[in-house]
This record gives structure tokens, sequence and C-alpha cells, in this order.
């Protein structure tokens, strides 16, 4: 089966993340699998990047900085709902030769100008298209998450991420034009069981099942912890908490109530130093008061997973997220984890046993979770992470559960063509 999976990105970010590690997997099992992306990250000559032209990567670099100044300009000039939307602008790649040839056409993050919606339309009419949902942007008008908004269900207009200007209600044309694009015909997949049931409140989506990311456990193990934090020189004998995220300052990430949770834990004389993985602010980094060791933004996977193995706990207080990767890469290292019962999170971390949950903006309830932990540290522990990755997020059960649906929709998509051809 001649697969072909759609992303932005090949390897940057965690929709990225998680879209590369499901095509090594499919690979493994022997499918004929191909990636088509806007920006390429490796020599892979299976990954196909619609960027080799310079001219072509010039166009596109224009695309996006138009894009992100119109959205900046009808937020007049708000900079923290730059990221938040995207407005389904981008290239018609419906007559991609890779795409053409394919029998299942595997859409994941396809936003910031790379996939437009015209062509999204194009290709659900061939009945062969799954759509993984990394966020809620599929379903909703223009917002990746819509927080307490529930326009979505109905038809978005008004939005608060991009309001009308000058009489033009841009959320609401967007809405309209996903709702008459033909999204029905295609096969949705929630990473998670919450955004699964998220999504059926949409209109068009008709055909949907949940099904988690997986998790190459050959790279993502546990290790001794030493070794690890000597390559980034870190201390040996402190208790390193990791905070992880693409931008660790983006509102969504919840970094003010981790700040507040140190200032508790200061406050009991608890003795910690925090780790940092991905884009910070230097406010947001002298916020907190610990010392804070930021390793940045990692590319390299076996750096990422020698940074979960220096940590001896992970946090995430995402206050709205899907099925973080970085929480099932920490617990895949031995690493329990800490988050709030919000999105995909609590489908992963099973309370006290695995990891800790604590209500959602509860600083103290991460206090008391970080203090569970410490307490709880060991085998025993570790264990419990590394037992739930395997049990659920391999890469055997997860491409299992994706080769069922792809046979389906392939099946389908003979009968479509078929009938075209007898016309």
């Amino acid at each position: 089966m001649r697969i072909v999976i759609v992303n932005t990105s090949e390897r940057k970010g965690g929709a990225a993340t998680a879209a590369h590690q499901l095509y090594k997997a499919l690979a493994k099992e022997g499918h004929d699998v191909f990636m088509l992306v806007r920006d390429k990250q490796s020599n892979d000559p299976q990954v196909f990047s619609i960027n080799e032209k310079p001219a072509t990567r010039c166009m596109n670099r224009i695309r996006f900085l138009w894009e992100r100044l119109l959205i900046f300009i009808t937020n007049r000039f708000n900079r923290k709902k730059l990221f938040r939307v995207s407005t389904g602008h981008g290239i018609d790649l419906s007559e991609h030769p890779l795409l053409l040839s394919a029998d299942i056409i595997h859409l994941h993050w396809v936003n910031q100008c790379f996939l437009s919606l015209n062509a999204i339309r194009k290709l659900a009419q061939r009945g062969n298209v799954v759509w993984t949902l990394h966020d809620l942007w599929p379903v909703t008008a223009v917002c990746h998450y819509p927080g307490e908004c529930q326009k979505y269900k109905k038809g978005c207009s008004h939005c608060e991420l991009l309001p009308p200007i000058a009489g033009y209600d841009w959320a609401k044309a967007v809405f309209r034009e996903k709702a008459r694009s033909g999204l029905e015909q295609i096969y949705y997949i929630g990473c998670s069981e919450w955004i699964t049931r998220k999504a059926k409140e949409c209109q068009w989506v008709k055909q949907i099942v949940s099904i988690p990311n997986t998790i190459d456990r050959t790279l993502f193990r546990t290790k001794e912890r030493t070794t690890a934090r000597r390559r980034f020189n870190l201390p040996p004998d402190k208790t390193l908490l990791l905070f992880a995220a693409d931008n660790l300052s983006d509102t969504r990430k919840g970094a003010i109530y981790l700040v507040e949770a140190c200032r508790l834990l200061k406050e009991k004389g608890k003795e910690i130093e925090l780790l940092f993985m991905g884009n910070a602010s230097e406010e947001l980094s002298s916020a907190f008061p610990y010392k804070v060791n930021n390793l940045g933004y990692l590319t390299d996977p076996e750096a990422i997973a020698d940074a979960y193995n220096c940590a001896n706990l992970f946090v995430i207080p995402s206050l709205e997220d899907n099925l973080p990767n970085t929480i099932i890469e920490a617990m895949a290292c031995g690493v329990p984890c800490i988050g709030f019962r919000t999105g995909g999170i609590p489908e992963i971390i099973d309370h006290c046993q695995n990891g800790y949950l604590a209500d959602r903006k509860d600083a103290a309830g991460l206090v008391t979770g970080i203090e569970w932990i410490i307490e709880h540290a060991g085998e025993t522990l570790s264990a419990a992470c590394t037992g739930k990755v395997d049990r659920c997020y391999s890469e055997t059960a997860v491409t299992k559960q994706y080769t069922f649906i792809y046979r389906k929709l392939s099946e389908h998509a003979t009968e479509i063509f078929n009938h075209h051809r007898n016309l």
C-alpha cells in the first residue's frame, strides 16, 4: 500500500514528531510510505519537500509572512495571538505527483500556508484521505485550541482571536468555506479520546476514531542519569524538574502555574533546579525562584532522549492539550510526570501510579504532585511509566490500527474511482 504522510515540517514541532514517527513505524511494517513536507530537516530520500527550488522556497516564505502580517493587523497588532490561529491559505498541492499516486493520503498538521483549504477539498473528493487531529483547527474556523469557546459546534463568528475588521468577519468566512468544502468525506483520527469527543461536535466530522501517537522505544528508553547529565554539564546530585515545549512562554502551556508552584516549594524549603527544553524568554526564566538550566530548542533525537533522562520528574502545566508527545517520551525514559486534569493528559498519566494529576490551574496541586513523586521515586515508579508506554503507544499496536483504517479507505476509494470511470 502506497501511503503519503503530509505535514508542514518533517521533524520540527509536536505534530511533526508524531507524523515522522508514524512514517518510520509504517516503513518497518513493510508499507511503501513517503512524506510530503514544506520544511525538510533530513536527507531521507523518501521525504519530499516542496521547497527544493530557491524561488519556490522564497515564495512560500512570502506567503507565510503575508498571512502572519494580516493576522497581526486584524488583531490590532497583538503579538500574543499571532500563532494561535491559521486561515487556511496555502498551496494547491492536489495535483502533486506523490499525492496522485497515493493509495492513502494521510494529513497531519498542514498550517502556516502549506496546504490550502481548496487543495484539501479536492483531495477529500478522492475518498482516500485520513486526517490526524494534532489540534482542533480542522474542526474550528481559525483557532488551534478554542478554550472555553463553543462556537465551532454550529458556526464560528466574531472570534476573539481574529475579530472582524472593517466589517469583514474573517473567521466566519473560513468556517463557511470549511463547511462547504466536502470535509465530511475525510476519515478523521483523534490522537486522544478528548480531542475525538470534541471533534464529534463539529458538523462535518462524520467518521472518526481515536488512535494515539506512537514512539520509538529504541530511542526513548531509560539511561543512566549521571551519564545523561554529563552530556549537558548538569549537576549530578540535584533534583531536576523538567519543563519542555516548543514555546515555553505560550500562555496555553501554563508556565505561570509552574512559577507559582516553585514559589510555594521554595517557601517550604525544598531545594530543586529547573531544566528547560524549548524556546523560553528571559522574562520567563527569571520569574522562577530556582536556578534554571536552559537547554534551548533541541532537534537531535538522541539529545532529546538524553535530556529526558537527566530529569527526576517532568511537569506539564498545560491548560489545554491533545496527547502531548512530551509526556509519552518522558515516561518512555522512566521519568514520572505531573500535569493538570485537562485535554488528553489524564489518558496518559495514571494518578498515583505512574505520575500525578492536579486540578486545572491548581499550583498547590502541582506542589503536592512534585512532593509525591520525589517521595515515591525509584524503580517501581519508573517501571510503571515504561510499562504504560509499552502497552499503549508501541509501534506495533498503533500501526495495526492505522493499517485497518487504510485498507478500508483504499477499498472505498477504488469504488469511487470505478464509479466515475463508468459514468
